[in-house]
């Protein structure tokens, strides 16, 4: 005689960790790859948002007491042009250590950095006419040229502020066409604030980490800010649209809004993570290139800090920050509410209710007797016959161990 029992168990209920307890095998790598990952973002958004909130305080702090390393073409100087055999690191070296053994006081914060293949250009405070001849002199010595050949030129600090304000005016018009574009697609003015909050998330975490780490701020610094706002944005975009798909009509599905969007976010996830990570391994190299053979100054050492710090921090946003807000949002709405608020209901009868246990016995002559076990105080037997159907009535214990059928009183048969 043989036996196969099965269990027929309840829906496991959408969000919760105990429902998603072993649903998924094999490795987090193979998981994570396989699109078979599923963590609870949305739920834990009170953890994001802490960890966003102390990185704005550092930021914020940083600029206050800090400040932003200004550049010369933000606050003016005077500029040098060298002409050398070649912009090797060793000609810049020795450009740099002219400038300090010139005798010209107070040139903290000079910059020599190669430009084209054969100059080097020089960047320090506004000098006097007796200033510029000294550091010409020391200059043209060193790269053993005249010193009319060393090229020089005043920048005024009005131009910086003209640079400054015109990159504010850019960004307002940007944050509105986003704003715009983004209700227009989605038709859904949440996910427009949703992002809104994200971009800006990110631009402050993008300053305060440049103010903190005291890296120059020059134009290239405000090209690699505004670039990184256009990642962020489609990192949101990509989330969004996702979560759009997973809620059509969403008062209609056995989960939340905030489960369908932590599904989406799951689902996008590989994708969000492969796209920053193809993005940035370029922009690491300009960085180390700029850095570790540049010696941090330059465009190119500016726009890559600028674009690495804003990339990674626009895909945290998108998924950490502009999601779970979306979701804040959408269910404070009253159908909202409502759903939320039947589905409870809903999953909390269908916890009281209890487990099924149907078994099969296949006894000899081939016939199969399968029975079905409840929590209740009696069994439920149904019996199938080679060439019968399926009866089930309710059994009765009469002792030693042995069961009866159940009779039904002939008032309550149907006829």
């Amino acid at each position: 005689m043989s036996e196969s029992t099965s269990t027929l168990d309840r829906p496991a209920d959408h969000g919760t960790d105990k429902a998603r307890k072993g649903k998924y095998t094999g490795n987090f790598a193979h998981r994570l790859y396989t699109g078979e990952f599923e963590f609870n973002f949305v739920a834990r958004r009170k953890l994001w948002y802490s960890i966003s909130i102390v990185l704005i305080v550092i930021s914020l702090a940083a600029l206050l007491f800090r400040g932003l390393n200004l550049g010369i073409e933000f606050k003016g100087g005077s500029v040098f042009t060298v002409p050398v055999s070649s912009t090797s690191s060793q000609s810049v070296d020795q450009v740099r250590k002219a400038v300090d053994e010139s005798k010209v006081p107070d040139l903290t914060g000079a910059q020599a950095t190669a430009v084209g293949t054969g100059t080097v250009r020089v960047q320090v405070r506004s000098l006097s006419t007796d200033e510029v001849t000294q550091m010409r002199d020391a200059l043209a010595s060193t790269v053993n040229t005249t010193p009319d050949k060393v090229g020089y030129s005043l920048i005024g600090p009005s131009w910086g502020g003209q640079i400054t304000m015109k990159a504010f005016q850019a960004l307002i018009v940007f944050l509105v066409l986003v704003a715009l574009m983004i209700w227009a697609f989605f038709r859904e003015w949440r996910m427009a604030i949703s992002a809104l909050v994200g971009l800006i998330h990110d631009l402050i975490v993008t300053v305060g980490l440049y103010a903190l780490i005291g890296f120059t701020v020059t134009p290239s610094t405000l090209i690699g800010v505004l670039t990184i706002l256009g990642y962020s944005l489609y990192d949101n975009v990509v989330v969004f649209d996702k979560v759009r798909e997973n809620t059509v009509d969403i008062t209609k599905q056995d989960r939340t809004f905030s489960e369908a969007a932590n599904a989406a976010v799951n689902q996008v996830l590989v994708r969000s993570i492969n796209t920053t990570v193809i993005g940035v391994l370029p922009v690491i190299a300009l960085l180390i290139a700029g850095v570790g053979f540049l010696g941090g100054d330059g465009p190119l050492a500016d726009l890559g800090l600028a674009l690495l710090i804003g990339m990674v921090a626009g895909a945290y946003s998108s998924i950490f920050i502009a999601t779970p807000l979306l979701t804040q949002l959408r269910e404070r709405e009253p159908d909202m509410k409502k759903h939320v608020a039947a589905l409870a209901k809903r999953r909390a009868r269908a916890a009281a209710e209890p487990q099924i246990r149907v078994s099969a016995t296949t006894v000899p002559g081939g016939a199969t007797v399968s029975s079905v076990e409840g929590t209740a105080d009696h069994d439920v037997s149904a019996s199938a016959h080679e060439g019968g159907g399926p009866t089930a009535r309710p059994m009765r214990d009469v002792g030693d161990g042995r069961a009866q059928p159940v009779r039904t009183p002939r008032s309550k048969r149907k006829k």
